[in-house]
């Protein structure tokens, strides 16, 4: 007897892999659970069957449970994996270049405050970031990134102004070039989420979303 089970797309960011995962265990659970004769003499290639969604414009698969299975534990690390991480250890670094002007040049002990947990977070995630590519054998696909390819960073021109200024003047133009280079990475992790295969980077994209989507709503209010 074959079970079809229907797995519905939460999001397009969510990987099908990630999507197949939950249900793997329970749609072999149904064909063990087809009990008497009948269940006995199921054969193995005609077991249970697992519809996994496509991305956004391709259409539904039907895979075998064991397919299913292979595909929920594939997480091989893409090209797109490897790029995402590679720009996020730059777009984090020019961060913190960004935050360690505010010290001495700051009106506002707010965007001082902001600028401490912009860094003691961005500094961590660059260690894990870096671990990860050195756990992946990311030494042997090095790229190199243009700044200006990278959406949200500062130039070298307006990172100049920033220095040069301080009071509210620094402070406001300050909030409003991270507001942007902040902008940028939820872009760059909204992208890695569609295109990557690695969990682990899946959830460092869904950190990073999560985590500067509340900054930046902070930096607004600090504005107004």
């Amino acid at each position: 007897m074959e079970v079809a089970v229907l797995i519905s797309r939460r999001t397009t960011r969510m990987r099908p892999a990630a999507l197949v995962a939950p249900l793997v265990a329970a749609v072999l659970a149904l064909g063990g659970c087809d009990g008497g004769d009948d269940g006995a003499k199921a054969s193995a290639d005609e077991g249970p069957a697992v519809v996994a969604p496509g991305r956004p414009g391709e259409p539904a698969r039907t895979l075998s449970a064991e397919e299913a299975v292979k595909a929920a534990g594939d997480d091989t690390p893409n090209s797109a994996d490897f790029r995402y991480v590679r720009m996020m250890i730059e777009h984090h670094d020019q961060a913190l270049v960004l935050t360690a002007l505010v010290p001495g040049r700051a009106a506002s002990t707010s965007v001082e405050r902001l600028a401490e947990r912009i860094s003691a977070a961005q500094k961590p995630e660059i260690g894990a970031m870096e671990g990860w590519l050195k756990n992946n054998g990311g030494d042997a696909r090095e790229e190199t990134h243009e700044h200006a390819s990278m959406p949200g960073m500062a130039t070298d021109r307006q990172i100049a102004r920033l220095r040069d200024s301080d009071g509210k003047a620094f402070d406001r133009m300050f909030l409003e070039l991270m507001i942007t280079h902040h902008q940028g990475a939820v872009t760059m992790a909204t992208e890695a989420l569609a295109d990557g295969n690695n969990v682990l980077v899946e959830e460092m994209a869904n950190d990073v979303i999560a985590q500067q989507t509340v900054e930046i709503d902070r930096m607004r209010g600090l504005l107004a």
